[in-house]
Order: structure tokens, then C-alpha cells, then sequence
């Protein structure tokens, strides 16, 4: 259990002291100062105990971030905070594959914590960069403030190294993370434990299912000698299923980890029961309901989706969603099976607009509108399958697995289709 779900266990271990940060903060026990503080410190902790000496390139990315916000004009201190921090974390995936595909070594757990959690903190300070060049965060340094340099970038580096993000995400901007520290002891959250508690059976109602179908693929492997198609494409669909239930039970515990420190809470939300969708990731039944791959990949990681459109999409001027999506490949870690996977989920989304726009006026009855919304989820379902395959498996293995069970034809049909409707547009 200990070795599959490191991510996992970690973050659970990390409940309890989320909970005292909870309890003293809201009693009064805790100064903001002493919040800030204390979550930077257990996130130090936690770094240091997850990833042993990996952490240290991390403590190295939050370090030169300070400086630059220090040292950098605000207009030009994204593109300093982009270029060294991706050039920082491009090194280290590229060590990655070094390791394992030219020297066909074993690579540290440690060192995969470590990357993954980089690149949450890429996240967060491009994050942090952006609103400072938009003037959203302003940070006055003059001579009457020097003096006070631990007071004013003491929420920076809380924000940076906290610990209810650190391992896992869901992103949340700068702003939202200062109002939620100061709002904890002067408008204290409800208690979050029903919340908590209610996520975490979730949790493991999600590992219950994904240990039944795991087992359940196991015992029925697919035999490309013996077994049927239509047996392959659902025996492969399962697979896709149990990775994509990973990241669903990943995304909850983070938001438990987060709601049990008295982040989250939605003051402002009407509701007949306390509302703590503030910081989440994702909802199963809303994400896998999905009937276009436009409306999943605005669903799926949904604080890394706006991330993506923020960062790249809208910036970009010519190709906007294949930019974001390429961005998106060059930040999960350039291999094959992300080249693959991404390029594939942006071109399946670019023919699901057209498909959708050319169909859904030519169906008149209520019958062929359901017809239509059953094939569509099938055909979604399935590129899904493609697409997470791709990028989980990394290498040629995946692929090899989505040609002799013939899913892959369901990407390559919606692509055939993109190109007809661009060919036609042009004539």
C-alpha cells in the first residue's frame, strides 16, 4: 500500500496537522504571522521528509522566484519567471528520461515526487507572476519597506511552500489563498470535519472501485490471439478507467488536506449546508458525464485548465489550442506517449467543434438527439482511453496497446473528420 500510494499516504498523514492548524488558528492561538509561517515550515518539512535531497531543487525554484520578484521590473517579470523556472524543470524531466531510457536505470521515487511537485509549484509562481504584470498583486519596495522585507513576503513563500498544496493540487491564485489565511481567525470557517469526513469516504469508495476493476482486469487480461474487439476496446476502456479514478482520488484527498485546514469554505454561496467548493479539482460524475471533449477538457483538472487558458491560450494569437495543449505536453515531462496523447486531445477537441456544430442542427427529433448523446459520450469515453493511456504509459507500450485493440481508431476518425472540415472550409 506503502510503495502504490506514496502521493496518497503522504497527504493523509498530513491530515491531522491541517486539522491543529485549523483549531489554533481559529481559536486565536495562531497570528497571521504564526500562520504564515507555520505552513510554510510543515510544508519544508514535508518536502524534506517526501523527497529527501530531491527537495532541495525545490527550496531552489522558490529561491530565485523571491529574487526575481525582488530584482525584476513587474513588466517583465513573467517572462523572467517563465523562462528560468520551465528551463529549471525541462532539466529535470530530461534527467528523467536520460535515466530511464539511455542508462536503463531504476529512478528514485523521490525524484518522481520531487518533478511532480515542481511542477505544481510552476504553477503557482507563473501564477503569482502574471498577476503581478497584470498589476493584480502589487508589491510596494522602497526604502521604508526594506526593513519589513519578512513581513511582506512572508504570504509569498507561505503561498509558495504550503503544505496543503505542496503534494497535490487544486491551484488557487495568490489573492484567494492571503483572503483565506487572514478570513480564518477574523471569519472563521464552520468546522470542516463532516466535509472532510465525507470526502475521505469518497476516497475510499474510489480505491475500493478502482481495486475491484484492477483485480478484476488481472484475472480477464486481453489476449490479442483469442479475445474479440469489442472484449479488447472495453477491456482497454477499463484501464483507462482505473487510471483516470487515480486522479480522482488524488484531486479529493488534496481538497480534504485543504478543507481540513479551513481552506475552501465559500462564504458567499448560499447553500442549506456549508459549501466548500472553492478549491477543487474536478467532480467525477460532472467530468466522466461529459458528451464533448471540449466540455471534458475544460472539466478534467479544472484549476490547471484555467491555468492553461490564462497562461497560454489567451496570450497566444495564432493557434491557440494547439499552443496550449503543446505548452501542456512540454510541462507534463516531453515523452513520446505525451507528444501522442496531447496533440491527439487537441485535435479530437478542435473536429468535436466542428462534428458538434455540423450535427446537432440536422437532429430534429427527441429519439436521434439521444441517439446522438449516446455516441457522443461512447466516442468521448473512448478518445479519453487514448489520450490518458498515452500520456500514463509514457512509451511505446501504450500505443502498441491502443493499435491491436483498435481503440485508436477512434481519435484517428475524429482527426479524418477535422481534416474534411478544414479542406472544405478552405475550398
Amino acid at each position: 500500500m506503502w510503495e502504490q500510494h506514496q502521493f496518497l499516504m503522504y497527504q493523509c498523514l498530513s491530515l491531522p496537522f491541517a486539522f491543529l492548524f485549523y483549531f489554533l488558528s481559529k481559536r486565536g492561538y495562531l497570528s497571521l504571522t504564526y500562520r504564515y509561517l507555520c505552513v510554510s515550515i510543515v510544508g519544508c518539512v514535508l518536502a524534506i521528509l517526501t523527497m529527501g535531497v530531491y527537495s532541495a531543487f525545490l527550496f531552489t525554484s522558490a529561491f530565485v522566484f523571491i529574487l526575481l520578484v525582488l530584482s525584476v521590473d513587474p513588466n517583465c517579470i513573467h517572462i523572467w519567471v517563465f523562462g528560468v523556472q520551465m528551463s529549471w524543470q525541462t532539466f529535470w524531466h530530461l534527467l528523467i528520461q536520460y535515466r530511464e531510457y539511455y542508462l536503463h536505470e531504476p529512478v528514485d521515487i523521490r525524484l518522481f515526487l520531487a518533478v511532480s511537485s515542481l511542477m505544481l509549484l510552476t504553477q503557482r509562481i507563473t501564477s503569482v507572476s502574471m498577476d503581478i504584470q497584470e498589476k493584480k498583486v502589487v508589491f510596494l519596495l522602497n526604502a521604508s519597506t526594506l526593513n519589513k522585507m519578512n513581513v511582506i513576503f512572508l504570504p509569498l513563500i507561505s503561498y509558495t511552500l504550503n503544505f496543503t498544496t505542496l503534494l497535490g493540487g487544486p491551484l488557487c491564485s495568490y489573492s484567494q489563498f492571503v483572503s483565506l489565511m487572514e478570513g480564518i481567525r477574523l471569519n472563521p470557517p464552520p468546522n470542516p470535519l463532516g466535509v472532510v469526513s465525507f470526502k475521505l469516504i469518497q476516497v475510499l469508495l474510489l480505491g475500493w472501485v478502482r481495486y475491484c476493476l484492477v483485480y478484476f482486469l488481472k484475472r480477464n487480461a486481453y489476449d490479442s490471439s483469442s479475445s474479440t474487439a469489442l472484449y479488447g476496446l472495453l477491456w482497454v476502456w477499463g484501464v483507462g478507467l482505473a487510471l483516470r479514478i487515480e486522479y480522482y482520488t488524488h484531486w479529493r484527498i488534496s481538497e480534504c488536506l485543504n478543507n481540513t485546514a479551513g481552506l475552501g469554505f465559500c462564504e458567499n454561496v448560499k447553500s442549506d449546508t456549508p459549501n466548500w467548493s472553492g478549491i477543487c479539482d474536478g467532480d467525477f460524475w460532472a467530468i466522466e458525464a461529459s458528451i464533448h471533449m471540449s466540455d471534458f477538457a475544460r472539466r478534467w483538472n479544472s484549476t490547471t485548465a484555467l491555468w492553461l487558458r490564462r497562461l497560454v491560450y489567451i496570450r497566444c494569437k495564432h493557434f491557440q489550442l494547439f499552443m496550449t495543449f503543446g505548452f501542456s505536453l512540454w510541462w507534463h515531462g516531453l515523452h513520446l506517449g505525451h507528444f501522442v496523447g496531447f496533440l491527439t486531445w487537441a485535435a479530437t477537441v478542435k473536429a468535436d467543434y466542428y462534428i458538434h456544430r455540423y450535427m446537432f442542427p440536422k437532429l430534429s427529433s427527441k429519439w436521434k438527439q439521444l441517439l446522438y448523446i449516446c455516441l457522443s459520450w461512447i466516442n468521448t469515453q473512448m478518445i479519453v482511453t487514448c489520450v490518458v493511456i498515452a500520456v500514463e504509459l509514457r512509451d511505446m507500450s501504450g500505443l502498441r496497446l491502443l493499435s491491436v485493440t483498435y481503440v485508436g481508431l477512434f481519435p484517428l476518425c475524429n482527426i479524418i473528420v477535422l481534416f474534411i472540415f478544414l479542406k472544405a472550409s478552405t475550398v
